[in-house]
């Protein structure tokens, strides 16, 4: 199913600036349906009609059937879903990339400054690219992580309406150019082609969940550094100002 190298390597840039939690995700992805799909599916799903045993032969009714059953090849829905899942992510990525770069020459800019200040326009990363999450970079990664379980629960929702949750030993189906009797056609290994789309559901399921973790550990870590800050003021209020005479 081509290529999956490029999408790798930019996956695992993604890795370096994201959560534990995110980086289980990335994992998930990577090996679970990544790898999955480039090594074993292809196979699997190399004889959807070609190895069918049906009833009649007229020509163009099996492409038809097939077409009205499955109105997208279950190999084609998982690469879609792949994509779209991991897109948030890259422009997350792209938008990381940009705050190093705007920090790393600001860093240069403030070389011959006073520490003190430099400290305070860098926002986002220290001197060993140690991302911080807070202000705009949070704000991207958690919109990145729930357009990403949108994608995620509509792919799972579309999979139930489009391809099914199995693959059916007989198809049958009565559309033009069939004859009146229809088409009755015997899949080709069904119980192992519904292996393969359960695990697929299962581990788009498992993303999903960890995709809602992450945005409930990232909202609680957020609200506990605002909690933070809120008390280091009232400390500070509190604290009595010395004067000198």
């Amino acid at each position: 199913m081509g290529d999956w190298g490029f999408l790798s390597k930019l996956l695992d840039k993604v890795q370096s600036h994201s959560t534990n939690i995110g980086k289980v995700w990335l994992t998930v992805l990577l090996i679970f349906r990544i790898m999955v799909l480039g090594a074993g599916l292809d196979k699997v799903w190399g004889d959807e009609q070609s190895s069918m045993v049906c009833n009649i032969n007229t020509p163009g009714c099996l492409n038809a059937c097939y077409d009205h059953i499955f109105p997208i090849s279950h190999m084609r829905f998982w690469v879609l879903q792949i994509i779209f899942v991991a897109t948030p992510n890259l422009v997350y990525l792209g938008y990381v990339l940009h705050v190093i770069h705007k920090e790393n020459k600001l860093r240069l800019h403030l070389q011959n400054q006073e520490e003190k200040s430099g400290v305070k326009l860098l926002k986002y990363t220290d001197d060993n690219g140690k991302i911080y999450y807070k202000g705009s970079l949070l704000g991207c990664y958690m919109l990145s992580i729930t357009v990403t379980i949108l994608f995620e629960a509509g792919f799972i929702v579309a999979q139930y309406y489009l391809i099914g949750l199995w693959m059916p030993t007989q198809l049958e189906c009565k559309v033009d150019p069939c004859p009146a009797v229809g088409l009755h056609c015997f899949t080709s290994r069904p119980t192992e082609k519904t292996v393969f789309i359960v695990f697929m559901l299962i581990v788009a399921c498992v993303s999903l969940a960890l995709n809602l973790g992450e945005i409930f550990y990232l909202m609680g870590r957020r609200g506990e550094h605002k909690k933070r800050t809120r008390l280091m003021d009232e400390m500070q209020k509190l604290t009595p100002t010395k004067t000198f005479c």
